[in-house]
């Protein structure tokens, strides 16, 4: 659904989707019925964010903690996403999202795995918008990763080199994550991105979440003065360095 909003700050979002097993606990249901319930909102909110002119979305669906939690319902999750890249494959050609999955997919099925290569390698040229999912993924795990890459290819470690050698270096930095559920904590989820990122937790579960209320929030984060370390509003942590590096020489 198209509207006069759009976003101008806000280019990367990501959102730790959470709430789901609670939910469904409240409702004395099994945890893996509010995954399901959670699953039909995600398409909802990658619409409205390529509506509302997000660039990057990413989503945390499967952290590498999470691989501690019950066999059914790790084998749900496993389900979901082949659901889904089955079920939205046609909408995001239609719409160029560039789609990729993030972390440690290696013991997924296999036919899984297949869908998401062949979507990834059919998306990798599209420049919609970049949908992200975190799926078997550490930030930490992300880092160490890219760290060693660099050391092993003998490239020289500084934060522009480090930022190249995450798993998915053209998403950016995030400039806002959310949190569903609750909780405030970050997780795990894209440390190295969200150094400079705007925080939003709401206490609503992730299955009872909607675009009303992200497009709530996008609104009330755009309304946030952003100055990266600087006295007055900046564009980008970019702009605010390039303005460190000119005042720094005058000392």
């Amino acid at each position: 659904m198209k509207n006069d909003f759009q976003v101008k700050k806000i280019k990367h979002v990501a959102i730790i989707m959470d709430g789901n097993g609670r939910w469904a606990q409240n409702r004395a249901h099994r945890r893996v019925w509010g995954h399901v319930r959670g699953s039909s909102i995600v398409s909802d909110v990658v619409e409205r964010s390529d509506d509302l002119g997000v660039e990057a979305l990413t989503l945390y669906a499967f952290s590498t903690e999470n691989w501690s939690r019950p066999q059914a319902e790790v084998k749900t999750l496993f389900s979901l996403l082949k659901k889904f890249l089955m079920r939205e494959r046609s909408r995001i050609l239609k719409n160029k999202i560039r789609f990729k999955v993030i972390g440690d997919i290696v013991n997924l099925p296999e036919a899984t795995k297949d869908l998401i290569a062949k979507l990834e390698n059919e998306t990798k040229d599209f420049d919609g918008l970049k949908l992200s999912f975190a799926f078997g993924y550490g930030g930490r795990s992300e880092i160490v990763s890219g760290i060693k890459s660099l050391v092993e290819q003998g490239i020289e470690i500084s934060e522009e080199s480090i930022s190249k050698a995450m798993y998915a270096p053209e998403i950016g930095d995030v400039d806002l994550l959310i949190r569903t559920g609750g909780d405030q904590r970050i997780s795990n989820f894209l440390l190295w991105q969200v150094a400079y990122a705007e925080l939003f937790f709401t206490n609503t579960k992730w299955p009872d979440f909607n675009t009303e209320e992200y497009e709530d929030i996008l609104r009330s984060v755009e309304g946030r003065e952003r100055r990266f370390g600087a006295v007055d509003e900046t564009e980008s942590l970019d702009s605010a360095r390039k303005m460190a590096r000119v005042n720094h020489q005058q000392y």
